[in-house]
């Protein structure tokens, strides 16, 4: 009974062999095209689970790949609030974000997803990690957005011990309205520690922009000044 019962669920889910299909990168494309085609017009959350692999790998010719990802997307997004569990969950998993960013964007309106986005950030480390390639992706992500959290989000990570994710950091808090006033202190305290002269140069610009005065700091700040910016006699960063 309980085999038949095995069966009996599959057959009626309707999935068949695809998802087997869809996420094999050396299936025939016709395969794994038919497999598409077939799991989009289910629209179910199970045919969304199983069209969401076909986001983790690459073929050749890069146009097959493209067309089997541009249909892939638009059968997860034309499947509507049945796909949002599903692509949520893979974003959290993922490596890259991109795509699922991408379905979450025509799915949800843009202040729930950067809410999955800040809490997937609140997951991530500031330590070192050998692969830190999808916190610097999330930082990039928030620094394309307007929203009042994503300044207090980014901030931990100022402090991050890959030069890359502090850059991102620094780009996600600054994009944000009013943050650099809000946030001058954990800025300064960044530049004051900071080796990277990119990092350092962009903070500086954001300090001469808002008009911020570094005078409590102003030692600290001088043995970091980089070589494209002086202080004023208000001890505000300025471009020489």
């Amino acid at each position: 009974m309980a085999f038949l019962g095995i069966f009996g669920k599959k057959s009626e889910s309707g999935l068949g062999k695809h998802p087997e299909r869809v996420a094999n990168k050396r299936a025939q494309a016709y395969d794994r095209w038919e497999s598409i085609q077939a799991l989009g017009r289910l629209q179910t959350k199970e045919a969304v689970e199983a069209l969401l692999p076909r986001f983790t790998f690459y073929v050749e010719p890069s146009i097959t790949d493209q067309e089997e990802k541009d249909a892939a997307f638009s059968a997860i997004v034309d499947s509507g609030a049945v796909a949002i569990e599903p692509v949520c969950a893979f974003l959290r998993r993922v490596d890259s974000i991109s795509w699922p960013v991408k379905m979450l964007d025509q799915l949800l309106p843009s202040d729930i997803v950067v809410a999955h986005l800040i809490e997937l950030l609140s997951s991530m480390d500031t330590e070192y990690e050998r692969d830190p390639e999808c916190k610097i992706q999330v930082l990039t992500t928030l620094s394309e957005r307007q929203d009042a959290r994503v300044a207090a989000a980014a901030a931990r990570f100022l402090s991050d011990t890959n030069e890359t994710a502090r850059f991102a950091a620094v780009a996600a808090l600054l994009a944000q309205e009013g943050a650099v006033a809000a946030h001058s202190a954990a800025l300064i305290d960044c530049l004051c520690n900071e080796e990277s002269v990119r990092v350092r140069n962009r903070i500086l610009e954001a300090l001469a922009t808002a008009a911020i005065s570094v005078t409590a700091r102003e030692e600290a700040v001088k043995a970091r000044l980089t070589a494209a910016y002086t202080l004023s006699k208000s001890g505000i960063p300025q471009k020489r």
